[in-house]
């Protein structure tokens, strides 16, 4: 949800118009993310004044509004800091009142873009309205614009004059919940802060002359320096001041220090998402948790509030390995519809350099150093979201079959609702396509307090689920664009698998079917791609049959009701039908009363051991006058008394990978029937691609 970005140049001299078209540039990379408004801030004609753009709608919406209102695009700046934002509205409704950025005062000595939420957001308010200051919108995130000139006025009037960084620091004493910030002032021109707490943000460095070390020192406070906070039964409602640090702008960044001392050109991109940064350049710094990144002279400065004990001391700049072609849609209508004809490729990848498959060895490389601790392991527990939730649930069965060891499913906020036991034996797998995912993140948090081995399954390299995790693996699927996740399913899938296989391969009694299932791996990707060549028949059905419904079941049974569910969820995502996931032996306990000659079914009729009871209850439903939907593999001829409506053949695989194909087609059957209702398949009304607040 939400997407934040900043642009940074010094001693690189970019017009208004250059720096206006980079940073909309930069918010339609994040559009994929969900949201409702746009808005930007930029300098402005005179000395310390600045120009703030937002309106309602899609970020060509926001083109639009910048050219009506036509600000000089000609003025050239050698420093400049401009920030930018696409909201997704947790406070407050879609208006441009609400719009990012959020202000100070009507002079716009602060301004503020903010992914998150600030759940002491009210207090704050109350407070502020008590000295006096008036809120202009509903938003949690104007709270902070207001705080941060609180802060600042208050400092100067007892005489104290403080750093950026350090009245970042006093602000976010007073701050409560998740936030990725970015903030621009007119008293700090040509100057950025940015921080995070729960919500993802990295920093891009564009440089024509090769940096001088690949890291970042981490600047924590001086010891001898004296750090005095007011006593909170002394303040009489008075925010925190401290004292000036006078170590202030001390110190070089070691990485922009030129060889003959002269300052270097630069350029830096701050964004909550490496898509948005890519096109400008794939040198990358990925922010912690409470660092408070200082941009300023054409350096880049991170500061932590207090050290703590074994905190690293450094912050690595990072190549990014993904090419801009990799999140362009190419010939493609939709990136959902690029992302399913990817996973051949996708699979493909998540597989490359960790299965031999001519000696049949899976060696994961994140994982290898653990696999001894997790085999001693009294449970594993497993914990997503959607539809990372589903790929858990998918290879729950092979899990328990492979390894035997006991295998629970947690969905994050019900996991974190009941306090769930969780004991230092325990292996805890964490999935989530983004690595971001806040429900997921907090209960990562919970088990690591509680001294569990914590494994991390996620796409996005530098996430805060890989690198908050023990161990992981990482399923190399590529960017993922569309709000519906299809191609990071199936690599959460096989990667989870592999993961499965990588614990159990010292079990003598597993090895043929390691073999089987390995032997079965190596053929999915050009089985994935004769699965696409179903579009055209899906398509019709979608046209003919599908397009009028208004509600679907889906039944699956064994290792298809994960098929059941994750179709269900594309489906209600992408189309807004409403559709149902039901567990085949469950047909009789309720759900029969549903049946009719009106209500459409698809029901997983492939061959594995649980075959004849999902046949039986085909029967069911054809009894009643229902007309199923088929999905079965090639060259089986369902009889269904002449009342199947459609027979979808998919090729034949090892049962615990069935999954990954007969999926393929709710994929499209989900991305047609949103594309014959006229939806916009990738931006689905409500909902982020990344969820970053609870």
């Amino acid at each position: 949800m939400c997407g934040i970005f900043g642009y940074v140049n010094y001693l690189v001299e970019k017009s208004r118009g250059e720096i206006i078209d980079t940073l909309i540039e930069g918010l339609a990379r994040l559009e994929y993310r969900g949201y409702d408004s746009t808005g930007l801030a930029i300098d402005g004609d005179k000395a310390n004044e600045i120009f703030i753009f937002r309106q309602v709608g899609k970020v060509a919406s926001l083109r639009e509004e910048i050219d009506r209102i036509d600000p000089n695009r000609d003025v050239t700046f050698a420093n400049h800091a401009g920030i930018a934002h696409t909201r997704w509205a947790t406070h407050g409704g879609v208006s441009k009142v609400n719009c990012h950025p959020q202000r100070s005062d009507p002079t716009s000595e602060f301004v503020v873009v903010h992914n998150g939420i600030i759940t002491n957001n009210k207090a704050l308010k109350t407070l502020l309205e008590g000295k006096g200051y008036v809120f202009e919108s509903d938003t949690d995130t104007e709270c902070i614009a207001k705080l941060f000139k609180h802060v600042y006025d208050t400092n100067l009037a007892n005489g104290h004059e403080l750093d950026f960084n350090q009245l970042m620091k006093q602000v976010l004493y007073e701050l409560e919940g998740s936030y990725g910030l970015l903030v621009k002032s007119s008293h700090y021109p040509g100057e950025v802060v940015a921080t995070r707490k729960g919500s993802p943000l990295l920093i891009g460095v564009k440089t024509e002359k090769k940096l001088k070390v690949d890291f970042v020192d981490v600047e924590f406070p001086d010891s001898n320096t004296e750090r005095v906070r007011i006593n909170k039964t002394d303040r009489h409602g008075l925010l925190p001041v401290a004292p000036g640090d006078l170590s202030f702008h001390h110190s070089q960044s070691r990485a922009f220090l030129s060889e003959d001392g002269i300052p270097m050109p630069v350029e830096f991109f701050l964004s909550s998402d490496p898509s948005s940064v890519i096109q400008h350049t794939k040198k990358v710094l990925f922010l912690e948790d409470d660092d408070i990144a200082h941009i300023y002279n054409g350096e880049l400065h991170i500061h932590r509030a207090v050290k703590e004990a074994g905190a690293a001391t450094t912050r690595a700049i990072q190549t990014l390995e993904i090419e801009l072609a990799e999140i362009m849609k190419g010939p493609y209508s939709h990136f959902m519809q690029k992302e399913i004809f990817e996973q051949p490729e996708s699979t493909f990848n998540t597989m490359r350099g960790r299965i031999d498959f001519n000696n049949h060895l899976v060696t994961l490389g994140g994982l290898k150093a653990w696999i001894p601790t997790i085999r001693r392991c009294k449970r594993i527990v497993m914990i997503a979201c959607g539809t990372s939730y589903h790929s858990c649930l998918a290879t729950r069965i092979i899990f328990e079959e492979l390894t035997g060891i006991p295998v629970s499913l947690e969905l994050a906020s019900d996991f974190l609702d009941r306090k769930a036991p969780i004991f230092r034996d325990d292996t805890c797998i964490f999935v989530s396509q983004s690595g971001e995912t806040a429900d997921t993140m907090l209960a990562l948090q919970y088990c690591a307090d509680r001294g569990a081995l914590t494994v991390g399954i996620v796409n996005s390299v530098g996430s805060s689920i890989s690198r908050k995790t023990d161990c992981g693996v990482h399923i190399n699927a590529g960017p993922e664009i569309g709000v519906a996740s299809t191609k990071a399913y199936t690599s959460q899938y096989i990667a989870l698998v592999m993961v499965a296989l990588s614990i159990s391969d010292d079990r003598i009694s597993k090895i043929e079917r390691h073999r089987e299932i390995i032997d079965g791996l190596k053929a999915i990707p050009a089985q994935i791609k004769k699965v696409l060549q179903l579009e055209t028949k899906i398509k019709e059905l979608c046209d003919n049959v599908l397009k009028d419904q208004k509600s679907l079941l889906l039944l699956g049974r064994g290792y298809q009701f994960a098929s059941a569910l994750e179709g269900a969820l594309k489906i209600k995502e992408i189309s807004y039908m409403h559709s149902e996931g039901v567990l085949a032996g469950e047909l009789k306990h309720g759900v029969l009363a549903l049946v009719d000659d009106k209500l459409p079914i698809i029901a997983f009729a492939t061959r594995d051991s649980l075959f004849p009871k999902v046949m039986s209850a085909i029967s069911q439903v054809t009894a009643r006058d229902g007309r199923p939907i088929i999905i079965s593999n090639e060259g089986d001829e369902i009889i269904g008394n002449g009342k199947v409506l459609a027979n979808l053949q998919v090729p034949l695989t090892v049962d615990c990978l069935q999954g990954l194909l007969n999926i393929i087609p709710l994929q499209l059957i989900s991305y047609w029937l949103a594309v014959s209702k006229g939806i916009d398949v990738d931006f689905p009304r409500n909902l982020a691609k990344s969820v970053t607040v609870e």
